[in-house]
């Protein structure tokens, strides 16, 4: 081969690497300076999608073209800002929060509504809904929303407790009184009870727990056991006269009684057992069935009629005065028979008196003053004390006799 071929042939090859050099450098060139025009015109802006932030740079004129890069669809609910059609410039802050359709339902009453907020407090506030400490908020205000959990209130309400007599207050948020009471740790034991219907529903205009507390209780006493009075007829003794053989003396009893209070009242006392200590000593008392025969001496006989005489007083004797009436047999109310069974009626001139046996024993053996000698025969309802009664064979001498102040002497 000769020489000369082989010299232009590397003399091309030459020529070629360079142009190509050139060409090169050439687009290198041009793509450099595109780029430096082109990045020239982009902004500096600040993108903040539902809170996390980004810096960049870009050559979008609004912002919504911004967004259409970051594939954000912006919805009427959302919350952006600037608008839509803002022009980029440089240093722009672009916000944009996503919202979410949130249900809120206060006690049972649902409602829906769009929000931006994340926290539930936040939407609680937005949407104008007020809640207090005592509220029952499902998820906590802390937290944060979602669209697939509802937010729940169920409201408190004061409710009255009247516990055994005591009263106080507590909010809550139950709807029956059981679960009242199981929310509040309010036990009650075996015997207590709670007023009405445990079942029945708590509303904020009827919220009022009554529980009657009982208990049941053991008491142990020793009383006195009375004793009887044990009488027994006594034919030595003038009708009319008591006389006591034996005094009586009270036993004494242990009882048992079964206590039941409610509220801390007694309501119930029952008895349950009793266990005699000691029996009694029964009082034993002679009443006396003989019957006095009077006699009318050493009295005055003047037509019926009974006269004042200070005559024929008798010089011993208990000694007093008394304030002194008369009646007949045959007054209103009598039978004619005396206390200690003298017939009057069959013997009109006997000397009679009614007497309190406490102040002049029946049976005694008397002197009135005016009247003379008698026995103290008779009781009445109204003879009680320094007071006796003089009986008279007719109305016209007791009415004679009225009422006088006379001298009594107890002879036996």
């Amino acid at each position: 081969m000769s020489q000369k071929p082989m010299k232009n042939l590397f003399t091309f090859s030459t020529k070629g690497k360079r142009i190509a050099i050139l060409a090169i450098a050439m687009a290198l060139f041009i793509t450099t300076t595109s780029l430096v025009l082109i990045d020239g015109k982009k902004k500096n802006v600040s993108l903040a999608l539902n809170g996390k932030q980004t810096e960049l740079r870009t050559a979008a004129a609004t912002v919504e073209e911004v967004l259409a890069a970051h594939d954000v669809k912006v919805k009427t609910q959302d919350h952006l800002e600037p608008s839509m059609n803002t022009p980029v410039e440089n240093g722009l802050a672009i916000q944009w929060k996503q919202a979410k359709k949130v249900t809120i339902d206060v006690d049972g009453k649902a409602t829906e509504m769009w929000t931006t907020e994340q926290t539930v407090q936040d939407v609680l506030k937005t949407a104008n809904i007020d809640v207090s400490s005592h509220d029952e908020i499902e998820p906590a205000l802390a937290s944060n929303v979602s669209a697939d959990q509802p937010i729940t209130i169920e409201r408190a309400f004061q409710v009255t407790v009247k516990d055994g007599g005591n009263e106080s207050t507590h909010w809550s948020t139950s709807t029956t009184v059981a679960d009242f009471l199981r929310e509040q740790n309010i036990r009650l034991n075996e015997l207590d009870k709670v007023e009405g219907d445990s079942k029945a529903t708590l509303t904020s205009s009827n919220a009022t727990v009554n529980i009657a507390r009982v208990e049941k209780v053991t008491d142990v006493v020793e009383e006195a056991e009375n004793f009887k009075v044990q009488t027994k007829a006594d034919p030595k003794l003038l009708k009319g006269r008591e006389k006591v053989v034996q005094e009586g003396k009270k036993g004494k009893v242990q009882r048992t009684f079964e206590v039941t209070k409610k509220n801390g009242k007694v309501v119930s006392r029952e008895l349950v057992s009793e266990k005699l200590l000691e029996k009694p000593t029964h009082k034993v008392v002679n009443v006396g069935s003989k019957v006095m025969v009077a006699s009318a001496s050493n009295g005055s006989k003047n037509n019926g009629n009974v006269g004042v005489s200070r005559g024929n007083e008798p010089s011993g004797g208990r000694e007093f005065y008394a304030n002194a009436s008369a009646y007949t047999a045959y007054c209103n109310g009598c039978s004619g028979t005396t206390a200690t069974g003298i017939d009057l009626r069959a013997n009109p001139n006997l000397k009679v008196i009614a007497v309190d046996p406490s102040v002049i024993p029946l049976g005694s053996k008397v002197w009135v003053e005016g009247y003379g000698y008698a026995v103290a025969g008779d009781t009445g309802g109204a003879i009680k004390g320094n007071r006796i009664d003089l009986h008279m064979p007719t109305k016209a001498a007791a009415y004679q006799f009225g009422r006088r102040t006379v001298k009594i002497k107890v002879i036996n």
